[in-house]
């Protein structure tokens, strides 16, 4: 049996609780090597200035890096609308970003990078804290990096979604997104979520859906909030099992949350999606702020410009995120939030990845 937990955070930070029941199939038991350690270094305060971005790193001392997340501390009252996610991204030493030539860029990727951004305001409660999800398994014992990129978003309230493909014969871990440059402060990811690269989801368009298994993408969302347009670019990160391992063992099932919200000027919401005892271990997740039905139809952006991204990282059952070395982590949480306008029929999505090699 599995519990699907959603937790609203409005401005008050009130919480409801639902849950959804999923009924597990006996099966023969067999073990799983698969085994997940969370590290983080803690906050890292900043952005102090408009317009700008602090980078902060999380590494694997032993093991590698199967997906990883961010979380940021916003400050209170407006000047909370300032501050953004502008990225969360895979890093092979972490400082490097892969921005440039797309396609296959890293192996054994051991550093996570959460980079928080700032736009017209600041606050001295700011901060961004990284996680990286250590992976240690008896089969998946390399991995890979796989990057995409559009030039975009351009106009005021449009996406740019990229989405990066795992190569043949792989299995898809985790992801990431980033957008540049900081300059724009109107400008975010919004969206970071696993895929399948198939018509039925319209080739990334269309999001992996609850109880779906092994998705092979991962894409990423630009938000143009309405100010400027200065060579942005968007980019999406594949963490994928490394080329030359035997996966026909290997199961990764999604679970995917939604929850209305939020809606309100300057004020905030939060849902979180966890691994099942039947699921696996998780290793990797997603978050977005969007206009809902996010499986079932293309992405499309949520009701604000404003609209943005203030976490995405693994959690408890109740969405606090877990200490550094935390084993056996089972839930991931998205935290979003409008900025200074009201966002009618907006959501708030989450997913997490849960994988079995079956060793």
């Amino acid at each position: 049996m599995r519990t699907g937990l959603v937790r609203r955070l409005a401005a008050g930070k009130t919480c409801v609780i639902a849950a959804a029941l999923v009924l597990a199939v006996p099966g023969v038991a067999h073990a799983n090597s698969v085994a997940v350690t969370v590290k983080t270094p803690g906050a890292t305060a900043g952005p102090a200035s408009t317009f700008s971005e602090i980078t902060t790193s999380a590494g694997c001392a032993g093991g590698l890096i199967s997906g990883g997340g961010v979380d940021q501390a916003i400050g209170t009252g407006t000047a909370s609308n300032g501050n953004k996610i502008n990225g969360s991204s895979p890093s092979p030493d972490g400082s490097t970003e892969y921005t440039g030539t797309t396609g296959v860029v890293g192996t054994d990727v051991t550093h996570w990078l959460g980079i928080g951004g700032s736009g017209g305001a600041v606050d001295a409660g700011f901060s961004t804290t990284p996680y990286a999800l250590c992976l240690n398994s008896s089969l998946i014992n390399h991995t890979q990096v796989v990057m995409n990129k559009l030039a975009g978003p351009t106009g005021s309230s449009t996406v740019g979604l990229v989405t990066a493909t795992c190569p043949a014969g792989t299995r898809l871990l985790g992801g990431g997104a980033r957008i540049t440059p900081a300059s724009v402060g109107s400008l975010k990811p919004i969206a970071s979520f696993p895929t399948f690269d198939d018509a039925a989801h319209d080739h990334g368009q269309k999001a992996a859906a609850d109880g779906e298994s092994d998705p092979d993408s991962w894409t990423a969302v630009g938000w143009n909030g309405g100010g400027g347009n200065s060579n942005n670019t968007t980019y999406a990160y594949a963490v994928c099992s490394g080329s030359g391992i035997n996966i026909g063992g290997v199961t990764v099932k999604v679970r995917f949350g939604e929850v209305s919200g939020p809606t309100a000027a300057t004020s905030g919401q939060s849902a979180t999606a966890g691994c099942g005892g039947n699921d696996g271990k998780l290793v990797g997740g997603g978050a977005a702020i969007s206009g809902g039905s996010v499986t079932t139809t293309d992405f499309t952006g949520p009701g604000s410009p404003g609209d943005h991204l203030n976490g995405s990282y693994p959690s408890d059952s109740g969405g606090t995120p877990v200490a550094d070395g935390t084993t056996g982590a089972a839930y991931w949480t998205a935290s979003t939030h409008t900025g200074g306008g009201s966002s009618p029929s907006t959501y708030s999505d989450v997913w997490a990845l849960c994988a079995d090699d079956g060793v």
